[in-house]
């Protein structure tokens, strides 16, 4: 009998280590326990990441989800370079336009629109429930410019009324600012044309998406010699010359950029 209990309590044990080795190496909360992050935020990974992207046209050439797919990437990987966070799942409904009458995205199929109020609320609520969960630091990140102003509008809103507690939101606009900015100033010292680099499924957005999800991409299409324009969703220059090795120029300017904007951010609480 002796024996057999023996060899019980070494099978649990053996069971309990196993299960320990299991832990997913994951920055993403959709991806753990609530024990897991319940562990995480004990062992000081206290801030969070709230991604922000959108379901909306982006040229012929490249797949409705792209902001959705792009900001988790980015995400995950300033997420692991700050050391202290984790990421929230990505918030894809988003503001795209009107419906009737359809106005901006919303003129192409797929595209799905939410207003601003509502979406307002999702982020908001998301921010109060990381605040109850013990989260100190919770950070918007959006990978499209149609919501700035409404991360900005709650993150004020939450600092105002928890300006007695330490926690804090900060609306990162870095990020953004990186991808729109910087990157394209670094395609423009190489010798690319602004009307060719773009402001939407151009050079430097579907460059972007190649260095993260290049099966989001149609490539067929880039070397196909097709002309591209409003008409098609692509506005402010062309995809032809579009490759993952100017992307990943640019996918390394948004990381850097966000994971020092974050730092200065929380330094200054």
């Amino acid at each position: 009998m002796y024996r057999y209990l023996l060899a019980f309590a070494i099978l649990c044990f053996v069971q309990s280590a196993s299960a320990q080795v299991q832990v997913p190496d994951t920055v993403f909360l959709e991806k753990m326990t609530w024990e897991e992050v319940g562990s995480a935020l004990a062992a000081g990974k206290t801030t969070v990441i709230v991604p922000t992207g959108g379901t909306e046209q982006n040229g012929p050439h490249m797949a409705l989800g792209k902001h959705n797919v792009r900001i988790a990437a980015n995400a995950e990987a300033i997420a692991r370079r700050l050391g202290n966070a984790l990421v929230a799942p990505v918030v894809n409904l988003t503001p795209e336009g009107g419906i009737d009458p359809p106005t901006g995205h919303m003129r192409f199929p797929g595209t799905i629109t939410v207003s601003d109020e509502i979406f307002v609320k999702v982020i908001e609520f998301a921010a109060r429930s990381f605040r109850q969960s013990g989260f100190r630091d919770i950070v918007f990140l959006g990978d499209s410019g149609d919501y700035q102003k409404d991360d900005r509008l709650v993150a004020e809103r939450l600092n105002r009324q928890w300006a007695a507690t330490p926690i804090r939101v900060h609306a990162v606009e870095e990020y953004y600012r990186a991808a729109t900015i910087d990157f394209p100033r670094a395609l423009a010292s190489r010798g690319y044309k602004p009307d060719e680099i773009g402001t939407h499924a151009a050079l430097s957005d579907t460059s972007l998406l190649l260095a993260v999800a290049p099966g989001l991409v149609r490539r067929d299409l880039l070397t196909s010699g097709r002309s591209f324009g409003p008409a098609d969703g692509v506005y402010g220059g062309s995809p032809a010359r579009a490759t993952a090795e100017l992307g990943q120029i640019g996918v390394d300017l948004i990381v850097a950029r966000t994971v020092d904007a974050i730092r200065r951010d929380i330094a200054r609480r």
